[in-house]
């Protein structure tokens, strides 16, 4: 398993996520409407908004799964975090960057993986991620990657109002 790198610009990027004060946050309808939709329309296992941390990924909304956070080196998101475009592994199994972790060797049993960086509008820094993960392997169709990145768009929409 590779540990999510740590962009050069840490102490910037975790300077934008403290500003927008949104970590530990109360559960909002605006970001779990998003995740329900994204659930719905892709036919996924799994959709949330997560926000990378010092140490932790900690969950704004999550759909499919019943956890608040989980650790940033085996996260998946903080991946994405770094990703310019739509980051999808099809198959975790077959990924060496992913082949062994702990998500996909247990429980939530993770096979796919799609997952859309959200930036903080004024300092442009990466802070979180839209994703959304199956228990099976699956290849995107054109239309469901432009879902996740409407979806991801809402997201990123309503983190910096």
């Amino acid at each position: 398993m590779q540990n999510a790198p740590v962009p050069e610009d840490e102490k910037e990027r975790m300077e934008a996520v403290h500003r927008i004060a949104i970590l530990d946050s109360d559960p909002e309808e605006r970001f779990d409407v998003l995740t329900r939709q994204a659930v719905e329309k892709l036919n996924v296992a799994i959709s949330m908004v997560s926000i990378i941390d010092h140490d932790r990924e900690w969950f704004k909304s999550c759909t499919g799964l019943n956890q608040k956070e989980g650790e940033r080196v085996v996260s998946f998101c903080a991946h994405a975090l770094l990703a310019k475009v739509l980051f999808v592994v099809e198959n975790t199994l077959e990924d060496e960057r992913f082949h062994d972790n702990p998500m996909v060797v247990g429980f939530p049993f993770i096979r796919f993986y799609a997952g859309m960086a959200l930036f903080d509008y004024k300092t442009r820094q990466p802070i979180g991620v839209f994703c959304v993960k199956d228990t099976k392997p699956r290849k995107l169709r054109m239309e469901e990657t432009a879902i996740i990145v409407d979806l991801a768009d809402q997201a990123e929409k309503e983190i910096n109002k």
